[in-house]
């Protein structure tokens, strides 16, 4: 209320000044300074009184209707707003700058990306649609007709602060003489409802993708661990089982097998719940399989192993490699009467790493039983763990058997590393 009477008070008496210094130039021009103004002159200084309270009359109930409350913030045709956003000041000034673009009737915006600064000016309603208001009609002529808005950004640890001014586009005495009929308290709350919009979205997006990021992972662990529980060493029953007969037959030899399948367990075991391993890791498991299975194929199977020391380290899906070592194997050279040779190389370019195990078996069009569901689960498992760049190429070996090589991007360490 006192706010209120406060402002009413201000402005009848800004005018009531403003007139009488017109009443002495209205003397002084048309009657001398010994007479009054006369009677012309009093009924415009009614007619302006009127005006200047209905003015402010409607000031206060639209401002009443606008913030729901009347006070000297509320009542101000100037307002300043303090907002601190919590993003750098690139994606702050951003944000801002499309939070002024939105106001309605809002026109030369000018954006200033180096200094962190937008300007921008509002026109205000205009009741008259476009139409000059009358001669007669002296206040219409003299408002004001637009208001200005300032923002900056300040740029702060982590966070920005944006401060924004709102004001009539005219100078001081528009505070003295003319409301603004609460059009400067709307723009303010306007602009500040959508810079706090725009943040919660951003906040919910960030949000929403890192619980799908998440999902996403958990179900990729999931799955991972489903492919890798699906990786099953058959050999294993196998190797048992000539280890029993060679215990009764030749004790040395079921020895020398139980000692390799001691290793490769060893090798095995404590990597069960991992899905990614490193090439080294994998090839001593593999190297460890190949001699159990030297033991039972003799001299039907022969290695060779050309490995750079370099890419040992290279991160590999667990018992990838032993998956296309069992291929050759099984659907390669135990078929073949006099066996073979498994070769296992690695290569390392630019832009990506190659791991081929070839064989000299009986190669593409014999018939070997098999379901498939080893190289199936590799490639799923090299998708999930490398990208869609790492992947899984067999083609013919020369002059006979099968070369199987996986491919990883060179770039899939990170990703491995980040996953």
């Amino acid at each position: 209320m006192y706010a209120s009477l406060a402002l009413i008070f201000r402005i009848l008496a800004a005018w009531a000044a403003a007139l009488i210094v017109a009443g002495f130039v209205w003397s002084g021009i048309f009657h001398g300074m010994d007479e009054g103004p006369g009677w012309v002159f009093a009924l415009l200084v009614l007619f302006l009184m009127i005006t200047a309270l209905g003015s402010c009359i409607t000031h206060l109930r639209r401002v009443w209707l606008v913030a729901g409350r009347l006070d000297a913030q509320t009542l101000s045709s100037r307002q300043r707003r303090q907002i601190e956003v919590p993003m750098d000041a690139g994606a702050a000034f951003a944000l801002v700058e499309q939070a002024i673009a939105e106001l309605p009737r809002v026109e030369d915006i000018e954006s200033a990306a180096g200094s962190l600064q937008v300007r921008a000016y509002v026109r205000r309603v205009d009741p008259y649609n476009g139409r000059p208001p009358s001669r007669w009609n002296l206040p219409a002529r003299l408002a004001i007709k637009r208001n200005s808005v300032l923002a900056t950004v300040t740029p702060g640890q982590g966070t920005c602060s944006v401060t924004l001014l709102f004001e009539p586009d005219a100078g001081v005495w528009a505070d003295l003489l003319a409301v603004d009929e609460g059009s400067n308290f709307e723009n303010a709350e306007a602009v500040s409802r959508a810079i706090t919009r725009r943040v919660a979205e951003q906040r919910r997006d960030e949000q929403a993708a890192a619980e799908q990021t998440a999902t996403e992972k958990e179900l990729s662990v999931a799955r991972l661990n489903l492919l890798h529980a699906q990786v099953e060493p058959h050999f294993l029953y196998n190797t048992l089982a000539n280890a029993q007969v060679l215990t009764r037959t030749d004790p040395p030899r079921a020895d020398q097998m139980l000692g390799h399948l001691i290793q490769y367990l060893r090798s095995s075991l404590p990597s069960v719940d991992e899905s990614m391993s490193t090439l080294g890791v994998e090839l001593e498991r593999t190297q460890a399989y190949l001699e159990i299975l030297k033991i039972r194929m003799g001299a039907r199977l022969a290695l060779q192993v050309d490995v750079p020391p370099a890419l040992l380290g290279l991160p590999l899906p667990s018992m990838a490699l032993q998956t296309l070592v069992e291929n050759a194997i099984k659907h390669g050279l135990e078929p073949k009467p006099g066996g073979g040779t498994i070769w296992i190389i690695a290569r390392g370019f630019d832009d990506h790493v190659t791991l081929t195990v070839a064989d000299d078996g009986l190669g593409f069009g014999q018939s070997t039983s098999g379901t498939g569901i080893g190289l199936k689960n590799l490639r799923e498992r090299l998708r999930l763990t490398c990208g869609e760049r790492a992947g899984v190429a067999i083609v013919s070996n020369f002059p006979s058997g099968v070369a199987a090589t996986i491919t990883l991007p060179r770039d899939a360490r990170e990703a491995i590393h980040a996953a």
